[in-house]
């Protein structure tokens, strides 16, 4: 019963961060990793990112050069 009230409870929970809580949390990470640590943090956060928009666009590019090659074979 309190596990169905957390799974339906936390998507509201999420969407309801105001500016202090977002203040708030950026303090705690600023203590826990120091400031030095965070932007070291943040660029491999962009990479990753960065590794997953390329692969996501070589997927796409795969998938619709297979579709032309399909629509341009002679059919048999």
């Amino acid at each position: 019963m309190i596990l169905n009230f957390l799974i339906m409870t936390q998507p509201v929970l999420l969407g309801m961060l105001g500016t202090n809580e977002i203040i708030i949390i950026l303090v705690i990470v600023l203590l826990l990793f120091g400031g030095k640590k965070i932007p070291e943090l943040m660029r491999g956060l962009g990479k990753g990112v960065r590794e997953f928009n390329d692969a996501k666009t070589n997927v796409k590019k795969e998938i619709e050069d297979s579709a032309t090659d399909i629509k341009n074979s002679p059919n048999n």
